[in-house]
Order: C-alpha cells, then sequence, then structure tokens
C-alpha cells in the first residue's frame, strides 16, 4: 500500500463517524487537500472541552467561529466570550466569492451563506442584554474566593452572610455588603458579638478595602437584581438550531477581576444548576473563551482552582468548554490535560526561545507518520491547522493537518445598526434591562440603626434630671432692655480699643481712627 492510500485509510478510519458531526474540512498531506478524507468532529465528545491555540493572525477566531456556527446549525446551543468584538458577525449570513468557491472546491464541501440565531448579551453599559447576579446567590465561599480572602477573612465574610441570613437581609449588591460590614463594625458590633463571636475590625477594614478594588473595575454594574438565568443561554431557535449568545467585552480586557467574578459565578450557576446527563448525543451547551491568555495571566488562585474543579466535572453535565489562546502552555497544565479536541493553528519562530515552545509543543499531539509535526507548526497556512480529537468511543484520533472550510456567517463586526437591531429585536432585553433596587440590608440596617439612636435618645431624656427654673438675676433682667444692651456695647467696645492702644496716647484721640 503506497503512503497515500496508507495516509487515507487511517485518517478514515480514524475521525469516521456514525452519528451527528461537525466537518471542519479535509486533511492535508504534502500540502494538498485530500477532498475524500473529512475530518469530522463527533457531537458525541464535543462536551469533552478543547483548545484552539495559534499565532496572531493564523485564524483561531475565524475557527471558534466555523466550530461554534456548526454546532448552532446541530442544535447546540453555545456561549462565546467576545473580548476583541469580532464574533458579532455570527448574526450575518457571510458573502461568498472566488477564493471561497476555490477553497471548498478543494475540500469537497459545498459553501452555504447564513447567519445564526444570535443573542448579545453585557456586562457593562454597552448595548445588550444585561448580566447580573446578587451576592446572596454567590454566597459567602465564592465571594470569599472573588475577594481573594485568607481564611480569617473568610470567617468573617461567613459570619456576615449568617447574620443576614437570621436577620432576614437581603444581600443583592455590593452597597448592602458593604453597609452591613459598616454594621458589624460599628453600631452591630456587640449583637454580632454576643450571636456569633467578636470580629476582627483588621479583617473587616480588609474586606472593605478589597471590596472597594472590586467596585473599581466596574462590579456594583454586575452585582443586583434582576439575576441572570443559566437556563436562557439553553435555548434553540423555531427549526431546532442553537442560539449563540455572544457576551461583549471588548471594554473590560483591562478589568480582569470584574471578569474573574464573572466567571467564577458563571460556571458555579452553570454546574448547580444544571442536572447530571451522562453521554449525551450531544452536549447541552459549549462555552468559547476567546483570547483565553488575558484571563489565566491575571487570573487569581481562586478562579484557576476553580476553573480546574468545573473542567473536571461539567462534562457530566453535558456542557463543552473551549478555551482559544495563542500558544498551547497560556492554559495551565491541570486544565490544559483534560481537554480533549485540540486544533493548533501556525506558530512563528523569531527567536531560540520561540524554536524550543514549538518543539514542546509538538510533543502535545500524537506522533505521525505523515508529519514533522515541529516543522508542521511553522509552515502552516491561514487556514489550515494541526487537529487532534476523540472519536465517538472516546478514543484520541490520528493527528491530521486540516484545510478548513470557511465559516458561513460574517467575517467580522456587525455595523453599529445592525447590532442594535438585533438587541432590540431580543425579548431578553425586556427581562433583564431594568434595573431593580427593592428593599434590602441596605435600607433595613438604615431603618434599624436609625430606630436604635432614637431609642437611644429617648432613654437619655428620660434618665437626665429635669433643672429647675432660675429666677433671672437683675443683670440678666436689666440686658433684656434693648437700650440698655446698646449702650452696654458701646462702653464695651470702646474699652477694647483702649486696651488695644487705638484710642490716642494721652488720651487724645487721633484723626481718622473712630
Amino acid at each position: 500500500m503506497d503512503k497515500t492510500e496508507s495516509f487515507k485509510q487511517q485518517l478514515t478510519s480514524g475521525y469516521n463517524s456514525t452519528g451527528g458531526s461537525i466537518v471542519l474540512g479535509a486533511a492535508l498531506l504534502d500540502g494538498v487537500p485530500q477532498k475524500d478524507v473529512q475530518i469530522k468532529l463527533p457531537l458525541k465528545t464535543l462536551n469533552r472541552h478543547g483548545l484552539i491555540a495559534g499565532a496572531t493572525g493564523t485564524g483561531k477566531t475565524v475557527t471558534l467561529q466555523i466550530i461554534a456556527e456548526n454546532m448552532c446549525a446541530a442544535g447546540i446551543p453555545v456561549l462565546l466570550m467576545d473580548l476583541k468584538g469580532d464574533l458579532s458577525g455570527l448574526a450575518r449570513g457571510g458573502t461568498n466569492n472566488a477564493k471561497i468557491e476555490e477553497r471548498h472546491a478543494l475540500i469537497g464541501i459545498p459553501f452555504t451563506v447564513k447567519g445564526t440565531g444570535t443573542e448579545f448579551l453585557s456586562l457593562s453599559k454597552e448595548p445588550g442584554v444585561r448580566l447580573r447576579a446578587t451576592v446572596s446567590e454567590f454566597g459567602p465561599v465564592l465571594f470569599s474566593k472573588i475577594l481573594e480572602l485568607n481564611d480569617t477573612q473568610s470567617g468573617v465574610v461567613a459570619v456576615l452572610f449568617k447574620y443576614a441570613d437570621d436577620q432576614k437581609l437581603p444581600l443583592l449588591d455590593l452597597k448592602d455588603f458593604k453597609q452591613l460590614l459598616q454594621f458589624a463594625t460599628e453600631q452591630g458590633k456587640e449583637e454580632i458579638k454576643k450571636l456569633y463571636g467578636n470580629l476582627s475590625s483588621a479583617s473587616t477594614s480588609t474586606i472593605l478595602r478589597k471590596i472597594i478594588e472590586l467596585e473599581g473595575q466596574g462590579a456594583e454594574l454586575f452585582f443586583g437584581e434582576k439575576s441572570f438565568e443559566v437556563s436562557d443561554l439553553v435555548r434553540t431557535d423555531s427549526t431546532g438550531c442553537g442560539i449563540a449568545s455572544v457576551i461583549r467585552l471588548s471594554d473590560i480586557q483591562d478589568k480582569p477581576k470584574l471578569f474573574s467574578t464573572f466567571m467564577l459565578c458563571l460556571l458555579a450557576e452553570i454546574y448547580s444548576t444544571f442536572p447530571e446527563a451522562g453521554d449525551l448525543e450531544k452536549p447541552k451547551l459549549c462555552i468559547f473563551i476567546d483570547e483565553a491568555h488575558l484571563i489565566f495571566k491575571e487570573a487569581s488562585k481562586a478562579l484557576l482552582d476553580q476553573i480546574e474543579s468545573i473542567i473536571k466535572l461539567i462534562r457530566s453535565k453535558g456542557v463543552g468548554i473551549y478555551f482559544v489562546t495563542q500558544n498551547p502552555y497560556d492554559i495551565p497544565d491541570s486544565v490544559l490535560s483534560q481537554l480533549g479536541l485540540k486544533i493548533q493553528h501556525a506558530l512563528r519562530a523569531f527567536t531560540e526561545k520561540d524554536r524550543k515552545a514549538i518543539k514542546k509543543t509538538a510533543e502535545n499531539y500524537p506522533i505521525s507518520e505523515f508529519y514533522k509535526t515541529d516543522d508542521l507548526l511553522t509552515s502552516l497556512g491561514i487556514g489550515q491547522a494541526l487537529v487532534s480529537a476523540l472519536n465517538e468511543k472516546g478514543i484520541p484520533t490520528p493527528l491530521a493537518a486540516v484545510h478548513l472550510r470557511a465559516p458561513m456567517s460574517r467575517i467580522g463586526t456587525l455595523t453599529p445598526e445592525e447590532l442594535n437591531q438585533s438587541i432590540s429585536a431580543s425579548h431578553l432585553v425586556g427581562k433583564y434591562n431594568e434595573s431593580i433596587d427593592r428593599e434590602s440590608a441596605y435600607e433595613l440596617l438604615n431603618e434599624k440603626i436609625k430606630s436604635a439612636g432614637e431609642t437611644e435618645n429617648e432613654e437619655k431624656e428620660k434618665s437626665t434630671p429635669k433643672k429647675e427654673k432660675k429666677e433671672k438675676s437683675t443683670l440678666e433682667k436689666v440686658s433684656e432692655n434693648t437700650m440698655v444692651r446698646q449702650v452696654g456695647r458701646t462702653v464695651v467696645r470702646e474699652v477694647a480699643r483702649g486696651l488695644l492702644g487705638v484710642l490716642g496716647l494721652g488720651g487724645k484721640r487721633k484723626k481718622g481712627w473712630f
């Protein structure tokens, strides 16, 4: 059997799928696409998570778009974190041209122009469906992780949450928690000490500083009502296609703590809300995190620990998580080892360090008799990538260099007019974009402080004996007379001037001084 036939047989059997699948493109052999060797990702294994990596400008985001839109076409809803703002094009059909026709002729896949049903979500004041969560929904453990507190400080937070629960004080936003923190260190200090023990003032001060730091990154917009329900991420349209929920994050790239807060909340809420699903024919939801290196670079240890735990456990909920970044080593090893799908675009070797990194990256992929992986990593063209996946039985597939298909939707951003049109057509905007500020811990504690102050004043008045009214002295009675008061003031003024030397020497008044 010659090399070509051996190649076709090995990859065809490795990527053959008897159930539903997503077709990425055709395999490359010696740089030539083999249209009869199509690389397919089984829907059944898409909850095993994945990675899309490659140097800037090699087509990572377009590959993300291809996979996301085909997931939606197969009835799988997706959630995309759009840090660069160029995933909005999913909402509109793309355009056909000679280059696209040529590409699809080479890979043997017909090209279709098709947009994807899209919801635009926002963590900030950017247009879109507002994402919010209450402080109470986070709970003391997760809230402490966000603030990066030590064990002692976390214990204080746990006590405050317990007090709020016992006293029926809703903790909805950061204003509520700050008010509770102030109450616990001032007016309610003795009450809380009696019920739960003493709270360290040093710990409460640190917690307050951490909250102010979080507010500085815009977190007050995220905490509050109405809380976003994660069930709204798992929706299909009237034709059975999944909805793509795009979170617009281009304005918070420099606010890692806010993004960490959102990520922790979202992953924890999905994990706690979704029921156990086991191995499904296709996932309930797939989450794509673009520019993931920005997250891991600035992530707290709490976020890293949380993501590692979620990655290991959330698969059983029918959820897949996909990271898009520049280098596989931007992802922690503990997370990287859990990823079933790896798509590697070209890497650049400008320095000795780059060349060493490429050799190390090549070691992450299966050995292939058809490719010299480290050399191929530097020679892949735009729209080409190395792929290693899991077949329907969960067995790693042979390594394949793939000539990728073009996306059906638009590459690039929507115009402001198109974006506003899509947002205004959403029924979720009416559900979530109205700000609600109902009575909560802030108002209830203020009322409690005010009531306690009034009671204290009344008790003081009762305990203070009333003084008998004194008879006015003759001097007081005289001073009440207007004429007498005027004469008295004149006398006092003249005496003061004499003392200050304003009156002339020898008792003579100098002209112009009075």
